[in-house]
């Protein structure tokens, strides 16, 4: 593991997260530039921990699929989770997403997951729910590297040291600047107006089919 030296004074780390694509599938990116000028972060593990509001989350399915085949690490907690709750019955989640080194500067890293919206109430006008994502905490574990405490924030608790392991490292909090304060994800809902019809709708399309299973039922099905 390589050794960080850190100056007296540091600048704060640039956070910067988008949420990419549209409807109820997206991809979270988050690009950190950590704030040591002149300084190389090799060596050093860098995460981002967020909350993610009960209007978005993270498959865990997906996720262990991604971790196979070394797309992605990333810890969630809870990892148990109702792929099928809708947002008023689901609750926050963390995640703990652990960054690659950015090749274009030496101090850069960044990540992307793949997220998704879960179904909301129907509203009265909006056809979009809002869910308000805050920007991350950014968390640094250098091996045998002393951050000054101008610059970094020990972290009360442990964390595991990467993706797939579960051994605890001694993080610290970067003092950082977010680009954006939250990011905003918009979720498309349905609107109260429309329930009759979606009903009416729903029940002909069920009795149409119920008709079709039934009538090839009676046309081929075997009754001796």
């Amino acid at each position: 593991c390589i050794t960080l030296g850190v100056r007296a004074t540091c600048r704060d780390a640039t956070v910067t997260q988008e949420i990419l694509k549209e409807g109820f599938h997206r991809d979270l990116l988050v690009k950190v530039e950590l704030g040591v000028a002149g300084e190389d972060a090799g060596g050093c593990t860098v995460a981002a921990r967020t909350r993610l509001p009960p209007g978005i989350y993270v498959d865990p399915y997906e996720l262990a699929t991604l971790q196979q085949h070394n797309l992605t690490k990333a810890v969630l907690i809870p990892h148990v989770i109702d792929l099928e709750a809708p947002e008023y019955l689901a609750t926050d989640l963390l995640l703990l997403l652990y960054m690659e080194p950015d090749h274009r500067c030496s101090h850069c890293f960044r990540a992307a997951l793949p997220v998704h919206g879960r179904y909301h109430q129907p509203a009265e006008e909006s056809e979009e729910a809002l869910v308000v994502l805050q920007s991350p905490e950014i968390l640094l574990c250098c091996c045998d590297s002393r951050w000054s405490a101008e610059c970094c924030k020990p972290v009360e608790g442990d964390a595991p040291c990467s993706g797939k392991t579960h051994g605890p490292c001694q993080w610290c909090s970067v003092m950082h600047k977010p680009v954006y304060e939250e990011s905003i994800l918009r979720v498309p809902v349905g609107l109260r107006q429309h329930s009759s019809l979606v009903c009416v709708v729903t029940l002909l399309a069920t009795v149409f089919c119920f008709s079709l299973i039934l009538a090839a039922v009676c046309k081929y099905g075997d009754f001796s």
